[in-house]
């Protein structure tokens, strides 16, 4: 190779070392780009879910009392019926004989009445001409009295085959519709041990019931007269309201799960809602409204740090003078955190921030803050011109995605909830619980 090749080929070199350089040293200086999420103001909500299924408020099921075959059905399914209206008959052949038979028998019993009664006036006669014995006169007497009683049974016992009879024909005992019907005509029912049932007629469908379950570790947060929102499966796009009404006493234990029934009354005119239909729940047990709302990822973001350029997992500890110490640390004056309550030093021990200063006993503990009169305090950091701003703030109600918060915080502010990989594009980096559109932007 010739002289000219030998300094074209050490050029070459040069140059791609240093390219390799540059990339290698350039790597390090990348921006840090965080997960964000605006600061919100709105109403928040803490809710209860369950399940459930919707029913009428009044459920009656139709049944016969004597047995037969059916004759006659007047109404089929989704028939509307009124109270007293018939809705089947039994046949009736059998019925009427033992109203025969019974009236035959009370006529026989009368005749023997009389009868008796006759013996019993000539007997008193002849005994008191003494031309009969005493225990003539006491036979007469007590035979008296059997055939009158004997005249009762029979009396009663047409008055029940009258009755059987007329419950032959199934009358409706309430104003409704017909959700199901079990029989046919020429089908035979016995009533022998228990009553058959007919018809089920569910009372009014304008007006209808959820019965839901609620855990038992939710029950206590139920209360009469909160607004329960649910949805069908028939309209999935469609919420629908009601009010709980009562919570039933009466535990219900399923495989060492306890929930307790809780009715919540829906308003059906437009009889969207059928019977039987699953319902998904959610039960608003506590609210706050107009208030600023930080997602609950906020609350919890740890702020990494590292030597030289590079990322570690323990905070910035006192003198470190690496790009990103040097950063946390700004982020820190910025807010004063140093200088405290009396000259107090704050500082991140063991992956959570302790203040240790004159007349400050707040302490972080549970990723909480509690003050000096037992208030929740917490902490976010808030993105200012690139750069992280800490930020203490009072926590209110949370809903476990979102949490009130009052502090040096306004909405539209964005807070950190995580470190996006320098690898990946801020998209593919999900955030646990959600979030409000405004997540994932880089800076």
């Amino acid at each position: 190779m010739t002289t000219k090749g030998w300094i074209i080929a050490g050029c070459s070199a040069a140059l791609v070392c240093a390219a390799g350089a540059l990339f290698f040293f350039s790597k390090g200086k990348q921006p840090v780009a965080f997960r964000t999420a605006p600061v919100t103001r709105g109403d928040l909500t803490v809710q209860v879910t369950a399940t459930g299924s919707l029913n009428s408020f009044l459920t009656v099921q139709v049944g016969t009392q004597v047995s037969g075959t059916v004759a006659r059905l007047f109404v089929d399914f989704n028939s509307r019926v009124k109270k007293g209206q018939v809705v089947a008959l039994l046949d009736t052949m059998l019925l009427h004989a033992e109203v025969v038979d019974a009236r035959a028998s009370l006529l026989k019993a009368e005749a023997q009445l009389t009868l008796s009664a006759q013996n019993c006036t000539r007997t008193r006669a002849l005994f008191a001409k003494g031309l009969v014995a005493q225990a003539d006169l006491d036979a007469a007497i007590s035979d008296s009295a059997s055939t009158a009683s004997t005249l009762g049974s029979a009396r009663a016992a047409l008055d029940r085959a009258k009755i059987n009879l007329n419950y032959a024909t199934i009358v409706s005992p309430i104003t409704g519709v017909v959700i199901n019907r079990n029989v046919d005509v020429g089908q035979t029912v016995a009533a022998s041990f228990n009553t058959p049932t007919i018809f089920t007629i569910a009372d009014d469908l304008t007006k209808m019931q959820v019965q839901a379950s609620i855990d038992e570790a939710d029950i206590g947060q139920a209360k009469v007269g909160q607004t329960g929102n649910f949805t069908v499966d028939a309209y999935p796009t469609r919420t629908f309201t009601g009010v709980v009404s009562q919570i039933r006493l009466q535990p219900t234990t399923v495989q060492n799960v306890v929930t307790y029934t809780v009715m919540i009354d829906v308003d059906n005119k437009d009889m969207a809602l059928l019977p039987g239909m699953t319902a998904n729940v959610t039960i608003d047990v506590q609210k706050a409204e107009n208030v600023l709302m930080v997602p609950a990822a906020a609350l919890k973001f740890v702020p990494p740090t590292g030597q030289g350029d590079k990322w570690k997992k323990r905070g910035p500890a006192a003198g470190d003078s690496s790009r990103a110490g040097r950063q946390w640390s700004g982020a820190a004056r910025d807010t004063g955190v140093q200088a405290g309550r009396g000259g107090d030093t704050t500082q991140r021990r063991h992956g959570q921030w302790a203040s240790a200063g004159a007349g400050d006993t707040a302490q972080r503990g549970h990723g909480q803050w509690k003050g000096q009169a037992g208030e929740d305090m917490g902490h976010v950091f808030v993105l200012v011109e690139g750069k992280p701003k800490f930020v203490r703030v009072k926590t209110g109600l949370s809903n476990g995605g979102f949490t009130a918060v009052e502090g040096d915080v306004q909405a539209g502010d964005q807070v950190i909830v995580g470190v996006l990989s320098n690898k990946a594009p801020a998209q593919t980096v999900p955030l646990t619980g959600g979030g409000p559109p405004g997540m994932g932007r880089r800076f």
